[in-house]
């Protein structure tokens, strides 16, 4: 569709198929389930008061706006067929998806520094790794998704849009947008690349020194540390290998010409709830201390429910 004037609204025409609804729908409850579970059982176990876990509750909660960003709105889309956004809407939707994701790779980062403080200086950890340090730390990520991805995000919103206002994809993703403007935008791709190589390799590179140095000190140590310091990592590594290599083939996908309109949009959102949906499955499935919250907060819940049905008084004939 091509407009007469500026653009005040986007028509998001991704994929028609209907067929993709249930699976959207179950993703975003289980990731809302799911990290929400992480969040509550964080906030009120004290036997999870550590900084790996402080770190860990805080990640979850940057899933749950990630996908929040565009799930709901996709959603509501594909139930209703509604498929118009409004300009403001759409670059809102876009910079809560960027910045969260940028948010993420920090996140990502200062977890994988805390695993090599409690391995590699095990005697030093809780004096380095305080609450103060700790909020540092995620102020600090915050920050990073918040700023490294602004400037790439303004010279989207300052391109002048007053022809072709139909988006290729089911949400606002910076690339979709962008290449609908009525004016040359190399400069903006050459920003886009420049940025997202900084902050896709540069935390990268920050989380593997981080294993390089981890697995040196685990070298030195028993057959027994070893498999206890690998414990520790194995829930973080697998996590970190998810959202990167998926966000590599969400690259890969916008900068190979051939590659097929569906399956580039596919990638995208499973990108958009791979992380989201796994991290609180793997770290549950691979992680003792947090099963053994879970029964915790099972079994307190269990006890509150019978204590609750005795004292209800039985109602008489």
């Amino acid at each position: 569709m091509n407009t007469s004037g500026p653009v005040e609204f986007f028509i998001l025409d991704g994929l028609k198929e209907k067929y993709i609804l249930p699976f959207v729908f179950t993703a975003y409850i289980s990731i809302l389930s799911g990290n929400s579970m992480i969040i509550y059982l964080v906030r009120t176990d004290p036997k999870l008061n550590t900084p790996m876990y402080f770190f860990l509750h805080f990640f979850s909660f940057n899933d749950l706006v990630f996908t929040s960003a565009t799930m709901p709105n996709m959603l509501f889309m594909l139930l209703t067929g509604v498929k118009t956004i409004s300009k403001t809407g759409c670059f809102l939707q876009m910079y809560f998806f960027l910045s969260s994701g940028g948010t993420g790779r920090g996140l990502l980062t200062v977890m994988a520094f805390d695993r090599y403080v409690a391995i590699c200086n095990p005697l030093r950890y809780t004096t380095i790794m305080t609450r103060r340090v700790c909020v540092l730390f995620i102020f600090g990520s915050w920050v990073f998704g918040i700023v490294i991805l602004l400037p790439s995000f303004i010279w989207a919103t300052l391109l002048p849009f007053c022809g072709p206002n139909v988006v290729k994809h089911l949400f606002c993703d910076h690339s979709s947008v962008v290449v609908l403007a009525c004016t040359d935008t190399t400069r903006n791709g050459v920003l886009s690349l420049t940025i997202v190589i900084f902050f896709l390799v540069g935390t990268f590179l920050l989380v593997l020194t981080s294993y390089i140095c981890i697995g040196k000190a685990v070298r030195k140590m028993s057959r027994a540390d070893q498999l206890k310091a690998f414990g520790t990592c194995v829930s973080h590594l697998i996590v970190v290998c998810i959202s990167y290599i998926s966000a590599v083939f969400v690259y890969v996908s916008y900068r190979v010409a051939k590659f097929d309109p569906d399956v580039r949009i596919i990638i995208a959102v499973l990108y958009s709830m791979l992380t989201p949906l796994l991290n609180p499955i793997i770290y549950s499935l691979r992680n003792k201390e947090l099963q053994d919250a879970i029964k915790r907060a099972f079994g307190k819940f269990t006890s509150v429910s019978k204590e609750t049905r005795k004292t209800v008084p039985s109602i008489s004939k």
